[in-house]
């Protein structure tokens, strides 16, 4: 299977929790505490891949000045995009995309939009790293892949909650989130299909903008939900997550 091919799929198994923390919001009701717990553990996850999957091995790949520059843009290109995302009339459902307190519930008509927007730059520096993690060689990784995975989950579930409180329809939840999934996944194979040839400088610098975006969204939308909605426990869970994602990725206790 071409690697692109094979990219794609990854990617589209990334995207797809957003449709099972969707499917979960109509099977069972969660206490918000628990999906907050789970966005703190995928905080975890996600600092440690972005540290040691993206950052590191970028840095083995090529040298410093491809990953200081690539993550510096990413950052700024994630922070504009946020801002544009949170701002005007998508401004309340974009703003609070991730959050499991039923605050899109309040979002205007166009509080759908807001969170596929949001939702689609959240997935695309997650797509690209699942992409070019194949192309450097580096196959995919367990811990880029679970800490997706985890980031995803609690957003399709909290965003479906809030969907439903605002008086939107199953078809109209599911399809939006299906919707993205197919988006990373296709972004994801668009990726590597376009980076075939690359050089290792190239690769590393858009392993680092991928990071620097995923850093700055870590910071910007997850920590804050976790933090609000666990309590007292978020930075263990933080932590916790951190060491599982720093095992699956050096193989510790293989």
């Amino acid at each position: 299977m071409p690697i692109w091919a094979q990219a794609g799929l990854w990617g589209l198994l990334g995207g797809s929790a957003l449709v099972v923390g969707a499917a979960l919001a109509y099977l069972v009701t969660l206490p918000r505490r628990v999906t907050a717990s789970i966005m703190a553990f995928g905080c975890g996850v996600l600092v440690s891949a972005v540290a040691y999957d993206l950052i590191l091995e970028g840095y083995e790949l090529a040298s410093f000045r491809p990953i200081a520059i690539g993550a510096l843009a990413g950052s700024l290109a994630y922070t504009a995009a946020n801002w544009l995302v949170s701002q005007g009339a998508l401004s309340q459902a974009g703003r609070h995309r991730k959050r499991s307190g039923g605050q899109q519930a309040d979002a205007s008509e166009g509080g759908g939009l807001a969170i596929a927007v949001g939702s689609l730059l959240d997935g695309i520096p997650e797509s690209v790293v699942l992409g070019v993690g194949l192309l450097s060689g580096g196959g995919i990784s367990l811990a880029v892949l679970a800490a997706i995975f985890l980031s995803n989950l609690p957003e399709g579930l909290s965003s479906a909650v809030g969907m439903r409180k605002a008086g939107r329809s199953k078809t109209y939840v599911f399809g939006l989130w299906s919707g993205i999934a197919l988006a990373s996944g296709l972004a994801a194979a668009g990726g590597a299909a376009l980076m075939g040839d690359s050089s290792p400088e190239l690769l590393a610098l858009v392993s680092a903008v991928a990071a620097g975006a995923l850093l700055t969204m870590i910071a910007d939308t997850m920590i804050p939900e976790a933090v609000e909605g666990e309590g007292g426990l978020a930075g263990l869970f933080v932590v916790l997550g951190l060491l599982v994602a720093f095992g699956l990725s050096r193989g510790l206790g293989a």
